[in-house]
């Protein structure tokens, strides 16, 4: 397993905790979702697994759940500490090249930043929030249009927050700059039961994230 290294990233609502899993390829920036933090089994099992496939990975926590708040910070600030740690993230590469994305809140996040030109090499989402549950009408990808560089969205096609017709949809406005894999009868989480390890989860979802990431370097 590689080696992981703890530290601290400064972002303009305080300091919060990060950790550097240590790869010598191309790296991604993992931001976690709304209602877990850089910790979360599901977030662990991915790094690590992805740190073995060659990418290395940085997780940190967004600002509010740093202040051990529940209400997740405002875009403009969650904006603010994912550029921060994608700074981080580049000092850390060495001149590699820098992905972001994360799970479902950590991913839009990154999407939004990278709409506004954080200069990410391609963007990873691990369960898109395209809309919430039950507003399958209204997505929310209006942002995503003015993103240019490669998306890979990974997806339980029992997701809440993705309803299938809708995000084909999106995915055809994107073109070819969107990369889709859809994980069948799967939940928001890539649960298909309840007995599902999420830290096994996020280690399977690692493989496709790695292939995607080597195809975009």
């Amino acid at each position: 397993m590689a080696r992981v290294e703890r530290f601290g990233v400064a972002t303009p609502k305080g300091e919060v905790s990060a950790a550097w899993h240590v790869a010598d390829g191309p790296v991604l920036l993992v931001g976690h979702g709304a209602g877990a933090g850089m910790d979360h089994p599901f977030i662990v099992g991915f790094c690590e697994a992805i740190a073995d496939e060659g990418v290395a990975a940085l997780r940190f926590n967004f600002p509010y759940l740093e202040a051990g708040r529940r209400s997740p910070d405002g875009p403009a600030n969650a904006i603010a500490a994912f550029r921060a740690a994608f700074d981080a993230a580049v000092a850390k590469a060495g001149g590699r090249p820098v992905f972001g994305g994360g799970k479902s809140y950590g991913g839009r996040i990154a999407s939004m930043a990278a709409a506004e030109g954080m200069p990410a090499a391609g963007l990873v989402f691990l369960g898109y929030p395209l809309h919430a549950p039950g507003k399958a009408d209204q997505p929310r990808d209006a942002h995503l249009r003015g993103v240019t560089i490669p998306m890979l969205f990974l997806q339980g096609t029992k997701d809440p927050f993705a309803d299938p017709t809708t995000l084909a949809g999106t995915l055809r406005k994107l073109g070819d700059r969107a990369t889709y894999v859809p994980f069948e009868g799967a939940g928001h989480s890539f649960e298909r039961s309840r007995k599902d390890d999420a830290r096994a989860i996020g280690a399977s979802l690692a493989p496709y994230a790695a292939s995607f990431i080597r195809e975009h370097v």
